[in-house]
Parts: structure tokens; sequence; C-alpha cells
């Protein structure tokens, strides 16, 4: 890692809403990103802290935003800070003029930060868009060894290896995702990159298996 790095905002690039402050920089001690919407749209999207367990500050840094904190509507202009220490409080953000943009860190208090599963899932996903399936099984890869229990990374596992046409895997990555996140028996029997097992009967049982569990 380098001593320091310098960088505009306006110089990272973009993956949909996210941009990737963390990564850019290499950071392993918190969590931090800008996350940026039109107006009408999430710029934080709906969600609690309770798995990873991070504390969490927001800085509005461009435009207007609206918070929602557990059913709480917070104005936040440019400039505003939103602190957020308890992790189950719900929360959301949505822009209120185009281009809003809030920076968020994060991280657990008392605790090691390690990377959240969606940040890996959020890189390799725009992989599946290209058909390159290999680099995006490599960064899921990267990411289950860091936390072989993230529900998210192995589902998408599951969907590589269907792509890639070694069922076995597929099968073996789709058991032990439902295990970890069940909610994704809803959305597996339309999901196109699970294709290719559908025909075959463990799809159903491990679907029924995690819906009845």
């Amino acid at each position: 890692m380098d001593k320091y790095a310098v960088a505009r905002l306006a110089e990272l690039e973009a993956n949909g809403t996210w941009i990737p402050i963390r990564r850019r920089f290499g950071i392993e001690a918190f969590g931090v990103n800008a996350w940026r919407a039109d107006e009408g749209k999430d710029v934080i999207a709906e969600h609690d802290e309770q798995r990873n367990k991070h504390q969490e500050l927001y800085l509005v840094l461009e435009g207007h935003a609206t918070f929602t904190l557990d059913g709480e509507e917070i104005d936040a202009p440019s400039g505003t800070l939103v602190a957020v220490p308890d992790t189950t409080v719900k929360r959301k953000a949505v822009a209120q003029q185009g281009g809003t943009t809030i920076i968020a860190i994060g991280a657990p208090a008392g605790e090691p930060y390690a990377l959240p599963a969606w940040e890996w899932n959020a890189e390799a996903i725009p992989f599946f868009a290209t058909g390159e399936y290999e680099r995006a099984k490599e960064i899921l890869l990267a990411g289950l060894a860091q936390q072989p229990e993230a529900g998210g990374v192995l589902y998408n596992l599951a969907c590589v290896e269907s792509r890639l046409g070694d069922r076995e895997a597929a099968f073996d990555y789709l058991r032990r995702a439902l295990e970890e996140f069940p909610e994704a028996a809803k959305f597996a029997p339309d999901d196109e990159d699970l294709a290719a097992l559908k025909d075959d009967p463990r799809f159903d049982e491990i679907l029924g298996s995690a819906v009845a569990g």
C-alpha cells in the first residue's frame, strides 16, 4: 500500500450509483464509499446493519437528500451529516436533486473490519452482463475466501457455475447459499443464470428445503 494517495471523486469510475472509494485506495480498516443518484431515486438503498454490525456516518456531499430512519424523515441538504450508530435502524436516502452524492463511512464497533459481501457482488455482477463469467468467478471466490458464509456471494457463484456448465458445483453453491440466504428461494426460479439447473429434480428440492426451513 502506498504511504498516501490523492484522487478527485470525479476521477473514480462509478458502478451504477456506487462510486468505490475504499477499493480505490485499498483501505482495510473501515468501509468508505460514495453513492450518486438522480432526482427521485434511492441514493442509499433501504437496509439495516444487523448482519455487518457497522456503525455508519453519512455526509451529503452534493445535492439534497431525504433520509428515512426507522420511518422518520430527515431533510438533508448538502453538508448534512447523518450518524447511525444503532445497527438495527432501517435507513434509506432519496435524492431530491439530480447528482445528489452521499459519502458513507462505516465499521463495526470493537471488532476488526471485514469487507462486506455486497462489495464483491457489486464488483462481479457487471461481468455477468458481458459474459465474462470466469472473471466474475475469480472475484466471487476472493470474496468467499474472506466470508465463507456470505449467502449472496454463494448464490452468485451458483449462477456463475451454472453459466459455465459445472452443474455439480452450481448445485453445491446453491444449497449453501440458501442455507445462509433462504430469501433467494423467492427469485431463484425466475433467474436465467440458473436456467441450466431447472431440469434437475435437485433444483426444486433445494428450493423447497429453503422455503420449508
